[in-house]
């Protein structure tokens, strides 16, 4: 009886697409009218269960960003040239140059895709880290709660450990020298602002703000999509509603 409390509690502090009609309904398929009063919930289990949903939720994410093409083929996460050298893109884009600029916008994705590899034990590290404060903060709060979780705990650490890999791929794919050229054609142009932003850290920042825009969308899916409870106790959460 206890465990149906606590996927009761769950059910009521995630599910957002639910009437309060179908909630009721689904607390009572679950453990029927009444519980007694020696039956609290415990908040271990509601912790359980966050970190289930979350540990589904990285695994995917990581999963889908590493692969080929993983961000390239997806407009909601590419990288594109830097900001401070959209103007230099452009310009030489009018002069003929869009191969080269092409060229370096698939090597700046490939290293993106490359260190997305190393994202899934740094995220699992903070799912298990989980305090019930923290767990209890995220059924409080916004449906992209987790996610904000998630990018306070692992930011710092998925840059240090993404930089040298970004780094690497980037020589590796030659998008270093592919930008050394592009910025050295355009800063040789007379009358222009010569620009030389640090390719290194923004694309180690983006690589990172992709994995959260694809982890925000597991978290929704998750709240609200039957498809997406792939383990049994996320079922066993979300299943009852809307029964």
């Amino acid at each position: 009886m206890k465990q149906k409390v606590i996927i009761g509690l769950i059910l009521f502090s995630l599910t957002s697409c639910a009437s309060q009609a179908q909630i009721s309904k689904g607390l009572e398929k679950i453990f029927g009218q009444q519980q007694s009063s020696g039956e609290d919930s415990s908040e271990n289990e509601i912790v359980r269960g966050l970190k289930e949903a979350l540990t589904v939720g990285v695994g995917n994410s990581s999963e889908k960003a590493s692969k080929l093409d993983g961000y390239f083929k997806n407009e909601l996460i590419k990288l594109a040239v830097p900001p401070e050298a959209q103007k230099v893109a452009e310009t030489l884009t009018k002069m003929g140059l869009g191969a080269e600029v092409d060229k370096f916008t698939l090597a700046l994705n490939r290293a993106a895709e490359d260190a997305a590899k190393k994202s899934k034990p740094i995220f699992v590290k903070a799912v298990t880290s989980m305090t019930i404060k923290d767990a209890m903060g995220i059924l409080k709060g916004q449906d992209d709660a987790a996610t904000d979780y998630l990018r306070r705990s692992t930011n710092d650490e998925l840059f240090k450990t993404f930089f040298p890999v970004v780094d690497s791929t980037l020589n590796l794919n030659k998008a270093t020298e592919y930008y050394g050229e592009i910025v050295g054609t355009y800063n040789k142009l007379p009358f222009v602002k010569k620009v030389d932003p640090d390719l290194k850290a923004y694309a180690t920042q983006k690589t990172i703000d992709g994995l959260y825009t694809l982890i925000a969308q597991e978290e929704k899916k998750i709240r609200e999509d039957p498809a997406a409870r792939v383990t049994g106790l996320l079922e066993k959460v979300f299943g009852q509603i809307g029964k």
